[in-house]
């Protein structure tokens, strides 16, 4: 199937109501602090508002995003990265004790292992301690390795706790229309976040440090595609079945 197809396909999911996305709590697994903002952002905002705050665990320090900063070493940006998730969880409603950092290296997020397995146990503690009813983890197609690890991890967690799972594409919204890529029909449902898109979007403007403005210093470091914005802060959000 054409990325572009699919990508269609996922536009046209049908609308669902907040109650059949997350019925409960919900556990967010976040790979860096942004990508909760970036794909569940409006999710967040629905859950706070009524009542049913989500629990959001961001995978990643998120010190791979300008490695070769003299201004911004890695303790510095890890810091960085913690106050912009917790100002953009404010936007959005989110108490901070509902925001955790599990501080694992960026881009290195295990896909198995003994750290695997310690991370999905920690996880399931998270999600019992909470009464979580469903995860929500990046999509299997984003074309990202932290993206793809926490989506295993998200199916671990289902397999040893009977979580439910459902997926939000991040980068896989970017993926060229004519590449192929092995996937089927997807299913899934679109929830409208019309009331919650300018939350949202302050949500993600509170990542100052992923603009490109912030850290001028390293030529190769990583800035929010402005294609990507539009795509996500949108009027809705996708949850995709596993």
């Amino acid at each position: 199937m054409k990325a572009g197809v699919l990508q269609a396909m996922l536009r046209d999911l049908p609308m669902a109501p907040l109650s059949a996305i997350a019925p409960g709590t919900a556990l967010i697994l976040a790979p860096h602090a942004d990508d909760e903002s970036l794909g569940c952002g409006g999710l967040i905002a629905a859950c706070c508002a009524v009542g049913r705050p989500p629990v959001v665990v961001i995978l990643t320090d998120g010190v791979g995003s300008h490695p070769h900063s003299h201004a911004w070493p890695a303790p510095r940006l890890r810091a960085q990265r913690q106050h912009e998730a917790l100002h953009a969880a404010s936007c959005l409603g989110l108490v901070p004790e509902r925001l955790i950092f599990l501080n694992l290296p960026d881009t290195r997020v295990p896909h198995e292992g003994v750290m695997f397995e310690q991370v999905v146990r920690e996880l399931a503690r998270l999600a019992e301690s909470h009464g979580c009813a469903v995860v929500l983890a990046p999509w299997r197609a984003d074309p990202h390795c932290d993206h793809e690890a926490a989506w295993k991890m998200a199916v671990a967690l289902r397999q040893a706790s009977g979580l439910r799972v459902l997926a939000y594409p991040v980068w896989g919204w970017l993926i060229p229309a004519e590449t192929e890529v092995d996937h089927e029909r997807p299913t899934g449902m679109r929830l409208d976040i019309a009331p919650y898109r300018a939350a949202k979007a302050r949500a993600v403007g509170m990542y100052e440090s992923q603009y490109g403005t912030l850290i001028t210093d390293d030529p190769t470091g990583f800035s929010l595609p402005e294609e990507l914005l539009e795509t996500l802060i949108t009027d809705f959000e996708v949850f995709v079945d596993p």
